[in-house]
């Protein structure tokens, strides 16, 4: 899945480490999310459209075939 969290965060001017403790959960979860190796739970997914106060569908975008 696609996804722009690092843009998001870089904008923000947060580290990794700042957004994982934000949303409960480890920096290297963030980092496999960014890097496309991890798809969050739908849990986690609205935790991180809360705190960018958008939609999920705005920051994750599933590509065809996955």
């Amino acid at each position: 899945m696609k996804n722009d969290l690092r843009a998001r965060r870089e904008q923000e001017d947060e580290s990794q480490a700042d957004l994982a403790a934000a949303v409960d959960v480890t920096r290297q979860s963030i980092n496999a999310i960014e890097r496309g190796r991890y798809d969050p739970s739908l849990e986690l997914a609205f935790k991180l459209a809360r705190h960018y106060d958008c939609a999920i569908e705005d920051i994750f975008e599933p590509t065809l075939g996955d």
